[in-house]
């Protein structure tokens, strides 16, 4: 049987090594400058030295007032690139590709200054009250976006995900339990992604590798989104130019969620095969033979990987071994 999970993936016209994917996650160990720090540097690289196909770094700031914490790494100045083009040299010198997410937290910033959202609703009785967005400041959003993967092509990442899930900004804007507004932002399924539209059309203007876009396909609430309902803004991304779509699940609204193993690949199934567009699936995917199962049956194009490779930098090597594929490794483990 040929095992799937390690042959090559064409990214748009980039091509991954293997089908697995690391998938962001914040670290929260920056300063609150938004700078690159000696963890991350040890923290990426060594994924990139365990044959991870495509590393992506957390949710990286595209405006200051948009970081989930005042840890966040950030990108919303031109002080930030070097730091990063250093992270993705050093993820790519070990044949990995490097990506970065870009993301605003909206509603969900924890931090003391004033904070935005499409509707001034807090997330929770333990967050602030976020103040509404004015189409100004809309418009500012749109180009922070732009100029942040303006800066990621400056920093030679090999690919950009639009984060558009998990609650935060642009989820807010998708999902109407976030989202009451009555302008041309709000209300219809085509105007709650007028936002994500003119994203992506902006970065589109100055990144032209491949594109991500991270959504939450499930609220997991009466009223909230589901994955019948992201089948058409998938198709929108599609025509966008999006080359693929991450898809989780959860965290616009707070939720009871029964998770289990493999438990969202249902839904990148679902969007996979009925708005034909790439997916990659996540969320408790542990073992070899699971992971392999997913791409081998076509229910989405990559894995991604996210606390189990916080457990086990290594573990596309140790999947390697399981399921019986000899792949390159670093020429100081050939004697281990």
């Amino acid at each position: 049987m040929t095992v799937k999970l390690f042959e090559s993936y064409q990214l748009g016209q980039l091509e991954l090594k293997n089908r697995i994917a690391m998938s962001p996650m914040c670290m929260y160990s920056a300063g609150n400058d938004g700078l690159v720090s000696a963890w991350h540097a040890t923290h990426y690289e060594s994924r990139a030295v365990g044959q991870v196909g495509l590393v992506i770094l957390e949710a990286t700031a595209v405006l200051a007032e948009g970081r989930i914490s005042e840890h966040d790494l950030g990108i919303w100045s031109d002080v930030h690139i070097e730091g990063l083009r250093d992270l993705a040299h050093r993820i790519k010198k070990h044949g990995a590709k490097a990506a970065i997410q870009l993301g605003h937290a909206g509603r969900k910033a924890d931090l003391a200054s004033e904070i935005f959202a499409p509707s001034p609703v807090a997330f929770s009785d333990y967050y602030q009250q976020p103040t509404e967005m004015t189409q100004a400041k809309i418009l500012e959003l749109i180009e922070a976006f732009k100029e942040a993967a303006h800066r990621a092509d400056q920093a030679d990442f090999d690919v950009v995900e639009i984060h558009a899930a998990h609650g935060y900004l642009l989820n807010q804007f998708l999902s109407p339990l976030a989202n009451q507004r009555k302008d041309e932002y709000g209300g219809s399924a085509e105007k709650r992604y007028r936002l994500l539209r003119e994203v992506i059309q902006a970065v589109r203007l100055v990144w032209h590798k491949p594109l991500l876009v991270r959504i939450s396909a499930n609220d997991f609430t009466q009223g909230g989104m589901t994955p019948a309902d992201y089948i058409p803004m998938a198709q929108w991304m599609k025509e966008q130019g999006v080359d693929l779509i991450d898809v989780s699940s959860g965290a616009v609204v707070p939720a009871q969620i029964d998770a289990f193993a493999s438990y969202q690949v249902p839904y990148a199934q679902k969007i996979r095969q009925e708005a034909k567009v790439p997916t990659s699936a996540v969320g408790l995917i542990t073992e070899a033979v699971q992971a392999e199962e997913i791409v081998h049956n076509d229910r989405a194009d990559l894995v991604m990987l996210g606390r189990e490779l916080l457990r086990d930098p290594y573990w596309p090597i140790h999947a390697a071994k399981k399921l019986e594929v000899e792949i390159p490794v670093p020429k100081q483990y050939l004697r281990a």
